[in-house]
């Protein structure tokens, strides 16, 4: 694939709308914005009202946590909430990825450093090897460790007790995890993406926060293109400010906000460039599909890694692309809204074949 700087393209790593972590999110304000509490977490109330009647219970019983898996898309606040439950069961809290840990030894370190109750979290816990996984079996069921010291005929097993603590793993693709590992949580939430209103709250808290002047119709419009995640909308709202600040007067309006999104071509829906440049070839070269999707990243300059997993998601949220056993295909309402005229094709089909 031809370099972003040949193609003239942005990286898809520095978009603005994309839902990962990116080097502009890993400051002290990124932090700073994070709720510390249950109470001042916004969004996702039945995972709220379900883990505070969890974590009261385990208190009472002075036992740690059932060990919990949080699982949707990223950007939700999986690590936040993770914090707040390490928080609210008043223990401290290891954070570590699963690609970080390499070896078997890495995670004994983790676990025998670990003190009692407390809360230990992996990211993309389902990117562990299946040795790790190994490894981590007992300690999770028993609180030991089954390691084993030298090689060959001299090789021993050594058990090592643990203190009780809670593991908390965090996935976007729960599919992904093996059963035996899945099976061994006793708490599964999955994070749903969340409602204008509620992330309109989040932009309103963010901005008293970061001491941002801002209008409650100006939030609402940040809202409604951050495309249903907290993080894109924080990370809106700074940039947001910065227009406000130069072509404004420090305050964000709805026209400020207005002014900025689209100056960043991100559209009402919470499109950007590289959404659109998909949606146009599927639409313009391949008559709205089906076609491949290594043929349509080809088409566009991109690798079909990034499609599938940075605009294909929320693309067929909004009902814009559907899949088809042939390919890829554009729906009426993605011709509707970049607009072109419909006349029909094989995502209607798709579609018919599935409600039949």
């Amino acid at each position: 694939m031809l370099e972003s700087s040949e193609m003239n393209f942005e990286s898809p790593q520095s978009r603005m709308v994309s839902p990962h972590v990116t080097e502009n999110d890993t400051d002290d304000i990124e932090v700073n914005l994070r709720p510390k509490t249950l109470s001042e977490y916004i969004g996702q109330d039945k995972v709220k009202e379900n883990m505070s009647i969890y974590i009261e219970a385990a208190k009472k019983r002075g036992e740690p946590l059932d060990h919990v898996l949080l699982y949707g898309p990223p950007g939700l606040g999986k690590t936040t909430l993770s914090a707040i439950i390490a928080h609210e069961m008043g223990v401290n809290i290891r954070i570590t990825s699963g690609p970080a840990i390499e070896k078997p030894g890495d995670l004994a370190a983790l676990l025998t450093n670990l003190s009692e109750n407390d809360v230990l979290f992996i990211d993309e816990i389902h990117r562990l090897s299946r040795s790790i996984e190994e490894v981590l079996y007992p300690a999770l069921e028993d609180y030991a460790l089954d390691i084993i010291i030298g090689k060959g005929p001299s090789a021993r097993s050594l058990r090592i007790d643990l203190p009780k603590f809670t593991l908390i793993g965090a996935t976007t693709r729960a599919g992904q995890l093996t059963s035996p590992l899945r099976d061994r949580f006793g708490v599964i939430q999955r994070l749903e993406l969340y409602t204008y209103d509620q992330l309109c709250d989040i932009i309103m808290r963010s901005a008293v926060i970061l001491g941002i002047a801002c209008e409650k119709a100006g939030a609402m419009e940040l809202a409604k293109r951050a495309r249903g995640t907290p993080r894109i909308a924080n990370r809106l709202l700074k940039r947001v400010r910065d227009f406000a600040e130069v072509i404004g007067n420090g305050r964000i309006t709805e026209e400020i906000a207005k002014i900025a999104l689209d100056r960043m071509e991100i559209d009402s829906l919470g499109l950007d460039n590289l959404d659109k440049r998909m949606l146009n070839m599927l639409i313009k070269g391949y008559s709205g599909g089906p076609v491949g999707l290594e043929t349509l990243a080809s088409a566009i300059g991109e690798e079909a890694v990034t499609l599938e997993d940075v605009c294909e998601p929320f693309l067929m949220q909004l009902g814009f692309v559907a899949r088809t056993p042939r390919g890829r295909c554009a729906t009426a309402l993605a011709y509707k809204h970049l607009g072109y005229e419909y006349k029909g094709g094989a995502a209607d089909n798709a579609q018919q074949t599935f409600f039949e």
